[in-house]
């Protein structure tokens, strides 16, 4: 096997063991706590719950059926490679509902605590599926699609439109105010858990220190944080004049060292701290190709 074929044969393996072990989580989140505790979760996996409920057909097959047409709508605005990875991931997130979950014990237990774990495990399983560049279909896919054709829109807000109106149904379905909540819940937890896995734990702060003694506030953060820092050259909206701006990404706990480094040199600085999700390059996340 020369060099190209065995970069190709690594690439597929893992794109197929993300897509395996993130459909797992998914499945079992789903099939094994969200749907005994009768609610209904957001998306094309909630629709599939409330029409179980109605018929003898499986989650996962219903959730496949709704996906072809989805996807096929989706085509003109997302191109072929991104759907095709998708439908693949889909045709596995569909084996895995109806196939792997039943073998897993059915949690019957709190309802609050089904929500809960529901959407701790699929938050986890779509992550590992997201970073495989690809995704289990449904709202996500009419979630992007109407971010192309409305762009004014953002994707928390038609996140919430799509979602919010099959938590809500599902609410009607089972005859519960309760079911609204829990679906509420493991929406919120879902969130949270992918906010957290993708961003939270590489995230961190960049203060924009704006002050007269930029040199002496630049080597104090390189001695006492050991972080580098870039200045930037900007101009007084009022006065015109040249006002260098120090730029420093750092983590959120070097903040207040920072802000005390400041504080101490000038008092009359300015600070400003913003976040960023993730900050690629030496001292920070390595730059690799997708």
């Amino acid at each position: 096997m020369n060099s190209a074929s065995r970069d190709i044969f690594l690439q597929v393996a893992r794109s197929l063991f993300y897509d395996v072990v993130g459909s797992l989580m998914f499945a079992v989140g789903i099939y094994n706590f969200a749907a005994p505790a009768d609610f209904a979760p957001g998306g094309v996996t909630g629709i599939a719950i409330i029409l179980n409920y109605y018929t003898v057909l499986p989650i996962g097959l219903l959730s496949f059926i709704i996906n072809i047409p989805l996807i096929l709508i989706a085509l003109r605005f997302l191109g072929k490679r991104y759907l095709f990875r998708t439908f693949v991931t889909v045709i596995i997130n569909t084996l895995f509902l109806d196939i792997i979950s039943p073998l897993f014990p059915v949690y019957h237990g709190n309802p609050l605590l089904a929500s809960l774990f529901a959407g701790i495990l699929s938050g986890i399983g779509l992550v590992l599926i997201y970073q495989n560049k690809s995704c289990t279909g449904g709202s996500d896919l009419v979630v992007m699609t109407m971010r192309k054709v409305k762009p004014h829109m953002s994707v928390g807000q038609i996140t919430m439109l799509v979602d919010g109106i099959i938590v809500i149904a599902g609410g009607f379905v089972f005859h519960e105010i309760d079911a609204v909540l829990y679906g509420i819940v493991y929406s919120i937890t879902q969130v949270l858990i992918i906010d957290k896995l993708m961003f939270g734990f590489v995230s961190g702060k960049i203060a924009l220190i704006i002050t007269e003694k930029n040199e002496e506030v630049m080597q104090a953060i390189g001695t006492e944080l050991g972080r580098g820092s870039t200045l930037l050259m900007g101009k007084g909206g009022y006065s015109k004049e040249p006002r260098p701006v120090i730029l420093c990404a750092c983590s959120r706990s070097q903040i207040p060292v920072m802000r005390r480094i400041v504080r101490r040199i000038d008092l009359d600085a300015l600070m400003m701290v913003l976040s960023y999700d993730e900050v690629y390059g030496e001292g920070f996340l390595p730059i690799e190709g997708g």
